[in-house]
């Protein structure tokens, strides 16, 4: 497809600028829905075209433009999620979401125009891209994840979500209660910020000094820590479970990343630690602080999960 100018596009489609304006909360949705920004963007690429592959009378007729993208774009992510299971079975590894820095900007260019950086596209940061929040999505049904996702997050009616996912609003109404219960059963206790920060950062000075007995003493007894390398790079294949396990896990693997220049930053709205070397981003450690305790840790090494903050 041949996409126009900006100027091109407005004489050619009136409606350019309303389609153009429901883009940045399509790929909000979208990653909510599927958990990688890769893939938010290309079903947000793919809506666009089936728009533009519409007849000019076709386009004219639609009364709402951001419903019938919010639809089609929410339709897609359906079908994807219903086929992520077989995809995941050929990944190599674990697969943890792919993390956000803070107040993400990312190249815009697909929807037509030349490349440049748009300060208004980035993915708004709340506490449903929390990167533990993002897990339990990601062990939902897909019409459970779409239909809370839709409901409790972007707060459409049943009636309306009925209409995406293709079922009764009284079964929506059955799936957005489901997740929820499944969110709330695995929610931590709550910290403010900076006493999460502050854990990361104990955690990060025990890691770096092999203090097995304080890194124990910050991971709560069920702790998990989970690697993906995606197969591109070395990462264990299994979760390691419980806190003793977990600490001795990254305190015997310090020395294999004595190159590397651990720092804090804020993944997914919450408190993190990147690795660098030699300047560039190799790892992303998002964690879930339950009180005072870390209770998960994600470690994302696939490199095409990182290029945000390659680029950042």
């Amino acid at each position: 497809m041949t996409y126009l100018s900006g100027s091109e596009h407005e004489r050619s489609d009136p409606g350019l600028s309303a389609i153009m304006s429901e883009r940045p909360r399509l790929i909000n949705l979208t990653y909510r829905l599927l958990g990688s920004l890769t893939e938010a963007e290309d079903v947000v690429q793919e809506t666009c075209a089936r728009w533009y592959a519409m007849a000019p009378a076709q386009r004219k007729g639609i009364v709402s433009p951001g419903s019938w993208l919010t639809t089609v774009a929410s339709r897609i992510c359906l079908d994807l999620l219903g086929s992520a299971r077989a995809r995941r079975e050929q990944y190599v590894g674990e697969w943890v979401p792919e993390p956000l820095p803070d107040r993400t900007e990312w190249i815009s260019g697909r929807w037509g125009g030349a490349t440049a950086v748009d300060p208004a596209e980035r993915v708004t940061i709340d506490e449903s891209v929390d990167m533990a929040f993002l897990v339990v999505l990601d062990v939902m049904t897909p019409a459970e994840r779409v239909a809370f996702i839709l409901h409790d997050v972007f707060r459409y009616s049943f009636a309306e979500v009925a209409e995406i996912v293709g079922r009764t609003s009284a079964a929506c109404r059955q799936l957005a209660s489901s997740a929820r219960r499944r969110i709330r059963a695995s929610q931590s206790v709550a910290a403010p910020s900076a006493r999460r920060a502050a854990t990361v950062r104990a955690f990060k000075q025990a890691w770096e000094s092999q203090d097995i007995d304080a890194l124990i003493g910050l991971l709560h007894p069920e702790a998990t820590a989970t690697g993906d390398g995606g197969g591109l790079v070395p990462a264990a294949l299994h979760p390691v479970r419980g806190a003793e396990q977990v600490a001795r896990f990254f305190a015997d693997r310090i020395d294999a990343v004595s190159s590397v220049t651990f720092l804090e930053s804020m993944v997914n709205g919450q408190p993190g630690l990147i690795a660098q070397a030699d300047g560039v981003c190799v790892s992303v450690l998002a964690f879930d602080v339950d009180g005072d305790r870390i209770k998960g840790i994600w470690a994302v090494l696939n490199p095409d999960k990182l290029r945000l903050w390659r680029a950042s």
